[in-house]
């Protein structure tokens, strides 16, 4: 009967042993602020080339106290960039994490992601991305 009792406690506590590896594993696989700028400028670029130019000038940094002929001024901009997207590489196809990932300035307060363009002539352009952080939102400075 004891030795029943100490193969069950042996178990138990490999068990706890494990449980407590898990969770040590995974407090240390926490997103660095340089991925989570990155994934939000990837996700601002993925708007560009699926053709949503308003969305991606929505993860402009305060874009929404600009003034509206501004606001008219940096669509046609970021229209014409698409434009020339399309004439000069056949338009953008994917948007890919550079693994360079990013880079903080904190005298600045930006951190810069890194993010690889690639285009549909298979041509790929590396782009960096100031980021600004504010009310826990990754937005494009």
């Amino acid at each position: 009967m004891m030795t029943r009792m100490r193969r069950c406690h042996r178990q138990a506590s490999w068990a706890w042993v494990a449980t407590l590896m898990l969770l040590f594993l995974f407090s240390c696989a926490s997103t660095s602020p340089e991925q989570e700028a990155a994934e939000a400028a990837k996700t601002y670029y993925e708007r560009l080339a699926n053709g949503y130019a308003e969305g991606f000038l929505e993860g402009k940094a305060n874009v929404d106290s600009l003034p509206t002929a501004y606001c008219e001024q940096l669509l046609t901009s970021v229209k014409q960039y698409q434009q020339d997207m399309q004439l000069k590489h056949g338009g953008l196809h994917e948007v890919r994490i550079s693994p360079n990932v990013g880079k903080t300035d904190s005298t600045l307060h930006l951190t810069y992601a890194f993010l690889m363009l690639c285009f549909g002539d298979s041509t790929q352009e590396e782009v960096v991305v100031p980021m600004v952080q504010a009310d826990g939102e990754w937005w494009m400075k």
